[in-house]
């Protein structure tokens, strides 16, 4: 059993991955393949009965025809005679009838192909949708991207390839099945011969997927390296390191561009080898035929035309097929990347809707790893609803990792966290988190116009456009739209690159605020500005206090110096909760760190 499915694994493993996404298409696909076969091979089949008439006879007989005479009965059951008129007419009928089907087949063939790229796509997006941010931020995010682009074209591609090798196999298949109808001894021994010269190309096919796999890998080594050469490319320039880093660019491209070269030149030799041996086997068959066994040369030559289309469809197979080995290691690194989603996927998932936050948060012994190491720590915390909250602690206490739990980025590896007395876990997340505003101190802005940063692409309504207004002055933002010649529709280019970095945060700010949500989470929003931006921003955030459940992480303590709770956290737990005056007193680390900033 266990050599079955390695065998299955090693010869299949792109014919279940294609099976698992198409099902039945598959079959359709094959069986137009064969109906094309069948109906090139009776076509070709009356070559035989048109030889004789070279001769000059008025009608053909079914001489020479081998097991194929059925085709001449059942033309003279139909009451016509096989003189040259009929014979033409049949070939022509036959050769349309093919020609109809091979439109029917390519055009089935590309519906197929699209409804493949298009399922594809949206099971590795919705999958990736429902990972768990845990595991998610261990990942390499080039591989990820290097994936939904190159490696869905390459797959793509492969596809093509790969059901070609099958049309062409079958294809194959039908007319050596014709050839043995008209001349068996022939055909075995041409059989023989494409089997042994099929040794050679195999050893071909392994360096090509070695290469392929290598290929891949490398892609998406490159593509993680270019992520971060240019989202880190101020650092890397300021500090004279570009040009080492781009030294691992050039070899990344370097060991790419040569296993390229490597598929290209395994490819020329099989594109180069053919043809010479195709014909060498032909050319001792027919010899074998005529001068050992005594065959008659025109049931021969009628086999060889099956024969013929036959290799032929054995050289375009083995065309697509080292084309598909040359793709499939994007195969075999989907595949694992699919794998590694299913593995990533959340446990759990909640169906209670939460129409809105009502009472308050509540965090029972919660304890968080990762890995062996504990980062949250026996945690006991309520948050009212409208109140505001503030985390503060030396980087390292765990500040960070509680609000992404708070934010029902992850659950809790131990103890309970609810939502108006409702487990998390039992809710639907998309309920909770749309109720939940989140702001980092990277803000996220789109390169798309004002308005549709703000409504994430809403409709362009009355009612949207009154929200958006609303939003952007509780941003305190009013003013500088209207300084704007194009107002709301004024581009922002990427990630807001024509903002300062206060104006980017107050887009983001409005964005959440747009939503309507109850609770308001700012991750060190405001650390990365200046001290003038921070005041104006602070100013902002202050206004939303009472409307809004604000749970803000800074080391500015001046920004948290109203919040109604501070909460001092050390090494992963709680140290203290009280308000700012009152902390003060009671932690010594929070009195020198009140007394440091000077504040």
């Amino acid at each position: 059993m266990d050599r079955l499915k390695e065998l299955i694994k090693n010869n299949f493993q792109g014919f279940t991955f294609f099976y698992r996404i198409l099902r039945v298409r598959v079959f359709l696909v094959l069986l137009v393949s064969i109906s094309i076969g069948i109906l090139d091979g009776f076509g070709l089949a009356l070559f035989l009965p048109l030889l004789q008439l070279v001769g000059g006879a008025k009608e053909a007989s079914r001489e020479g025809m081998g097991n194929l005479d059925f085709l001449v009965i059942y033309l003279e059951n139909w009451g016509f005679m096989l003189n040259l008129k009929t014979i033409l007419l049949f070939l022509v009928f036959f050769f349309t009838l093919k020609g109809i089907m091979l439109y029917l087949g390519g055009y089935y063939q590309i519906l197929v192909r699209l409804h493949f790229l298009r399922s594809l796509r949206l099971k590795l997006l919705t999958d990736f949708n429902l990972i768990q941010f845990k595991k998610f931020v261990t990942w390499d995010i080039g591989r990820v991207q290097n994936i939904f682009t190159s490696e869905i074209g390459r797959i793509t591609q492969g596809f093509a390839s790969y059901f070609r090798t099958l049309n062409q196999g079958v294809l194959a298949l039908v007319y050596a099945g014709f050839a043995i109808l008209v001349d068996p001894a022939f055909a075995i021994l041409v059989v023989l011969g494409g089997l042994l010269s099929n040794v050679l190309f195999s050893y071909f096919y392994k360096l090509s997927k070695i290469a392929s796999k290598n290929l891949s890998a490398n892609n998406s080594l490159l593509h993680g390296l270019l992520t971060q050469f240019i989202t880190q490319f101020k650092y890397l320039r300021a500090t004279g390191r570009n040009l080492f880093y781009s030294k691992k660019l050039e070899d990344s491209i370097l060991s790419i561009e040569y296993e390229n070269r490597r598929l290209g030149k395994y490819a020329a030799i099989l594109q180069a080898g053919r043809e010479p041996i195709i014909i060498l086997v032909v050319a001792s068959v027919i010899l074998i035929q005529t001068d050992v066994i005594g065959a008659p040369l025109a049931s021969v030559m009628v086999s060889l035309i099956f024969f013929y289309r036959a290799l032929t469809a054995v050289n375009m197979l083995q065309i697509s097929w080292n084309n598909y080995i040359q793709l499939s290691g994007s195969l075999d690194n989907v595949q694992v990347f699919g794998e590694e989603l299913q593995f990533a996927k959340e446990k759990k998932k909640g169906r209670i809707h939460l129409d809105g936050f009502q009472d308050k948060i509540k965090l029972e012994n919660i304890w968080f790893y990762y890995g062996n190491q504990g980062v949250l720590k026996n945690i006991n915390l309520e948050i009212p609803k409208n109140q505001s909250i503030a985390l503060v602690g030396e980087s390292g206490s765990g500040k960070t990792t509680l609000v992404n739990l708070l934010a029902a980025l992850f659950p809790p590896d131990k103890g309970s966290m609810t939502i108006d007395g409702k487990l998390v876990s039992e809710l639907s997340l998309e309920s909770y988190q749309s109720r939940v505003g989140f702001i980092s101190q990277e803000p996220v802005v789109f390169n798309a116009s004002i308005f549709e940063n703000v409504t994430f692409w809403g409709e362009d309504t009355e009612e949207n456009k009154a929200r958006f207004y609303k939003a952007m002055k509780q941003a305190s933002m009013l003013d500088f739209l209207e300084q704007l010649p194009e107002k709301e529709q004024t581009l922002l280019g990427n990630n807001g690159i024509n903002l300062s970095g206060g104006q980017r945060q107050r887009i983001a700010i409005a964005r959440e605020l747009y939503r309507d949500i109850d609770i308001l989470i700012l991750d060190e929003a405001t650390s990365a500005l200046d001290t003038e931006t921070e005041r104006h921003i602070q100013d902002s955030i202050e206004q939303l206090k009472g409307h809004y459940t604000l749970i803000t992480v800074a080391h500015r303590l001046s920004t948290v110096k109203n919040s109604d709770l501070i909460v001092m956290m050390e090494k992963g737990r709680i140290e203290y909760i009280a308000p700012f005056e009152e902390l003060i007193i009671k932690s010594s680390k929070f009195n020198r760190m009140v007394k440091l900033q000077e504040i």
